[in-house]
């Protein structure tokens, strides 16, 4: 399976990792750090260096409790950072929710979007079907703001791949070609400890929609809940839901840990090869 992005074609014969860049004040695991315009650069740069397939560059927190930043904020933080990186040998993701800021985003040289509402906002299927760039849907269920406030579901696996898949058949319809399309079941967007789990221990049956899965467990509270350590300490239990997810048919990580995760990918690469 190919991930047509731009003027990349991403192989799915290994894992993808896509780096988080935040360049935000208020993300939970790295808000703040890399908010100056040199800083991000050079973390973006060095995520590379450590073996990002993709850098994902976000200029607006969606973690639990986060409020929105204005448009204009939010394209003054990204596209600096954006054209400065925009010389690197591997596709630019931008995570928005914003048409807006899509549209900016692709014309400074991004070749992906990774939109949190599957690009549900008016204008924003349009703003992807008018390039050739890939684009990440993902479940969420509420606004950051209160998502976490005892989210319910009769079945979280059933409800969150019908609604990838009504999202997948809604950018078709639009004109984007599957092979420029992958899903993430969203863990930790208006889910309980219990939804992640469930959604990990099924992520196989994601597959079946057709197109890659994407997994984004690094540094989650999920992991906080179950080890008890704070964001800047969950690299192990990052680690252990990265494996257990390529291992259910995850092919595109994103995480913080860059270097960490392609040398524990290596090592279950190594095995599965040995015996296949």
């Amino acid at each position: 399976m190919i991930l047509r992005c731009g003027r990349y074609a991403l192989a799915q014969g290994r894992p993808l990792l896509m780096g988080v860049l935040n360049v935000t004040p208020d993300s939970f695991s790295d808000g703040g750090r890399f908010l100056g315009r040199e800083w991000a650069i050079a973390h973006g740069r060095q995520l590379v260096a450590d073996g990002a397939d993709v850098l994902d560059v976000g200029g607006e927190s969606s973690r639990p409790g986060a409020t929105p930043v204005g448009e204009d904020e939010e394209l003054g933080r990204v596209l600096p950072v954006l054209e400065a990186l925009r010389d690197l040998p591997v596709p630019l993701s931008v995570d928005t929710r914003r048409p807006r800021m899509m549209r900016a985003a692709l014309a400074a040289g991004a070749s992906m979007i990774n939109d949190i509402e599957a690009l549900e906002a008016p204008g924003a299927l349009e703003a992807v079907a008018a390039s050739s760039c890939a684009v990440c849907l993902m479940h969420k269920k509420g606004d950051p703001a209160t998502m976490q406030q005892d989210p319910s579901y009769d079945d979280v696996v059933a409800e969150v791949k019908a609604y990838l898949a009504g999202r997948i058949a809604a950018c078709e319809a639009a004109g984007i070609a599957r092979e420029r399309i992958f899903a993430d079941p969203g863990f930790g967007f208006g889910k309980s400890v219990e939804h992640n789990l469930a959604l990990l221990r099924r992520l196989a049956e994601f597959t079946e929609l057709g197109v890659p899965i994407a997994s984004g467990w690094s540094r989650k509270s999920t992991l906080g809940a179950i080890t008890g350590r704070p964001a800047g300490e969950r690299l192990a239990g990052s680690l252990a839901a990265a494996l257990l997810s390529v291992q259910a048919g995850a092919t595109i990580l994103r995480v913080h840990d860059v270097k960490e995760t392609r040398d524990a990918l290596a090592v279950w690469l190594a095995l599965r090869n040995r015996t296949a």
